[in-house]
């Protein structure tokens, strides 16, 4: 019911310009045991070199949450969108029946982001895109959700998936309890920073914590730690 999946035991790919880990088969990295958990298809932990990115290219059916983590992530996209995400905050591209999309690191110091891919309810429909700002000091203590396919889920930004984004920041010591809509989601949780205990597994930061079949989840801080899960069908 709780997986641990150790950041040295994730694909890897360094191109230079962008040091990638997948938790998920991605790109020239494929786990037959790793395909994906429930809808969650992709979480690619990207280390974007200064001044480098990912020219544009296409995509469709798919739901991508980008969570920037340090840095700044500058997004360009054939609807005519423009915008900078700052570390902390999210942009969510629903590509729908197809659009063309840049992500460009502008700035003079490395970006570190959480790419999440979720697929969608349905294929097809008009592409979007959006972005918000997300205070860690709103998500003290508990998650709050960033993306979700639910209607009125606080401020969250729309995805066309049964699946919710959220983020938490816990300082050592504190706990959090986390409760899926309903039996048998598929939770998966990384420690961004820090170390915590989930239930009785310990994860250190960056690795990944596959959970399924728990009406709810505990986890307590080991140190002070900054939190992104997904919660999926």
């Amino acid at each position: 019911m709780i997986e641990l999946r150790p950041f040295a035991t994730l694909g890897a790919a360094n191109h230079g310009w962008l040091d990638a880990r997948h938790h998920f088969s991605f790109a020239g990295y494929h786990d037959p045991a790793r395909v994906h958990w429930g809808a969650l298809r992709v979480w690619n932990d990207d280390l974007i070199a200064p001044r480098s990115g990912f020219p544009t290219h296409p995509h469709s059916d798919m739901e991508i949450v980008t969570y920037v983590r340090t840095g700044a992530i500058t997004h360009r996209d054939s609807m005519g969108n423009e915008g900078r995400t700052e570390a902390g905050d999210v942009q969510v591209m629903s590509a729908g029946n197809g659009v063309q999309h840049s992500e460009f690191n502008l700035e003079d110091e490395a970006t570190t982001l959480f790419q999440i891919w979720i697929i969608p309810d349905q294929r097809g429909g008009s592409p979007s895109w959006g972005a918000a700002r997300f205070p860690k000091s709103d998500r003290s203590g508990a998650f709050v959700p960033l993306a979700s396919g639910a209607a009125n889920d606080g401020e969250a930004l729309p995805i066309r998936a049964d699946a919710r984004v959220l983020a938490a920041t816990l300082k050592a010591g504190e706990s959090t309890t986390y409760v899926p809509r309903e039996p048998g989601r598929h939770l998966y949780l990384v420690p961004a920073t820090g170390k915590v205990r989930v239930e009785d597994v310990e994860a250190n930061a960056r690795d990944g914590v596959a959970i399924t079949a728990l009406p709810a989840v505990t986890i307590t801080a080991l140190e002070d730690s900054e939190l992104v899960l997904v919660d999926a069908a």
